[in-house]
């Protein structure tokens, strides 16, 4: 078992130094990001899409076009995802630090992927699927915002830390002033 599985991170804090440290140079940190932010864009088109669909029975072919390339993004983000997890944290899914947001996007991959049955066997009205949609795509806002609010606490840790490491490295006040005094 790797070094990074065994330790620990400090009550508070996200990650330990060397998680921190595999987090930043892995490159699915920032195919995360950019895949994050792709999927947050295709969710707001196709929110526009199934919201116009339900009210107005109008484009329900764009609505679920839009719906099928969300939930391949979807699908996407959370097998990189799980490699990202796999580099840091040395688990492919529901490592400590993200048990509860995997917990969650595995909820939404679960209603995605029942829409997607849905267009191959016929259970479900138009109706019945857009709604269903809209019920995941609210779960995938309630896990988007995990994700962000888990964001904001990795930032506080690394300016934590890194006024941890400058009060440290200050050198002491009082063995300046006490050595003032001594002549050479």
């Amino acid at each position: 078992m790797s070094h990074q599985n065994e330790s620990l991170p400090l009550p508070g804090m996200l990650y330990t130094p060397e998680q921190r440290v595999l987090r930043d140079q892995t490159i699915w940190t920032p195919i995360q990001g950019v895949l994050a932010i792709f999927q947050f864009l295709v969710f707001i088109v196709s929110s526009w899409f199934v919201l116009r669909c339900l009210y107005s029975n109008e484009g329900a072919e764009w609505a679920k076009w839009s719906i099928i390339l969300k939930t391949l993004t979807l699908y996407t983000i959370m097998v990189t995802g799980s490699f990202w997890e796999k580099v840091v944290f040395g688990k492919y899914l529901f490592a400590k630090a993200f048990f509860w947001e995997d917990v969650v996007s595995m909820l939404v991959i679960a209603l995605h992927t029942l829409y997607i049955v849905s267009l191959f066997y016929t259970f479900l009205t138009l109706q019945e699927q857009l709604l269903l949609i809209l019920f995941a795509y609210g779960t995938y806002a309630i896990n988007a915002t995990q994700f962000v609010l888990k964001l904001r606490a990795a930032r506080r840790q690394e300016a934590k830390m890194k006024s941890i490491s400058l009060v440290q490295s200050e050198p002491n006040h009082s063995t300046i002033q006490s050595s003032q005094g001594l002549t050479a």
